[in-house]
């Protein structure tokens, strides 16, 4: 039977988090870099815990104003220190509601920064495995992000995306160009399914790409979030594809 995890990232303020940690199995908690503070990574994490979903911190640029989308030059020193700050943050609310974080997951451009350039990768890893060499690394699906994690010795979870669209290079479509998000739940359930039950998607350009789905992620600041999650499941239920979380698996 297909497996696959479904994440989702949230504590983000988009206020949707409620209707959507139901339908998921891991949550990426915003650390209060990027958007979020310490109520908001509390009230998320309690969230998590009443609905039996992975917790998982989800560090970022301290770009509030761009929501963490903006690339920055940053030495890789400065990225293992953020990177570490945020988890530990979000490590000791979830410890102080009876609870732990699984994985760590960049976000925005952070992520994308780690996908492509070895030092970053490294400075993240190291981050994370500072933070508990059991923790997992989300990381997109055969980059070298996620290569330079399980060089290190990380558990990485390949991640592949329901509602954004793929170059043949196997990256993600840059938010910068019109076809980059996908709007059609239909659309973006097909994708989800062909991925985690074939281990293809196509690319914009319509070039086949090979990919692995360790972990799907939906985005839960759009606008659509929540209809897309439900149309994912029942994709999946159709499909005989499992849900579960990957940083318990």
């Amino acid at each position: 039977m297909p497996r696959v995890d479904l994440n989702c990232d949230l504590g983000e303020g988009a206020g949707q988090d409620a209707a959507l940690m139901p339908l998921i199995t891991s949550a990426n908690i915003a650390c209060g870099a990027h958007a979020g503070d310490a109520e908001t990574m509390r009230e998320t994490v309690r969230l998590a815990r009443r609905h039996g979903v992975a917790i998982g911190a989800h560090p970022g640029f301290a770009d509030r104003a761009h929501f963490g989308r903006r690339e920055l030059t940053v030495e890789p020193a400065a990225v293992r220190e953020l990177v570490e700050a945020q988890t530990r943050a979000l490590q000791e609310i979830a410890r102080q509601a009876g609870g732990r974080v699984g994985h760590v997951k960049p976000h925005g451009a952070l992520y994308n920064l780690a996908a492509r350039d070895t030092a970053v990768a490294r400075a993240v890893a190291e981050a994370v495995l500072a933070c508990g060499r059991e923790l997992a690394l989300f990381a997109l699906a055969g980059s070298v992000g996620a290569r330079v994690a399980e060089a290190c010795g990380l558990r990485v979870a390949h991640e592949v995306f329901a509602d954004r669209t793929y170059q043949a290079d196997g990256s993600l479509t840059p938010r910068t160009q019109p076809q980059a998000l996908i709007a059609d739940d239909a659309v973006a359930a097909a994708q989800a399914r062909r991925m985690v039950v074939e281990g293809r998607v196509r690319a914009v350009d319509g070039q086949e790409v090979a990919v692995r789905a360790d972990t799907l992620c939906l985005h839960g600041d759009g606008a659509q979030a929540v209809e897309f999650a439900r149309r994912i499941r029942r994709e999946f239920e159709h499909a005989g594809v499992e849900l579960r979380c990957f940083a318990d698996a």
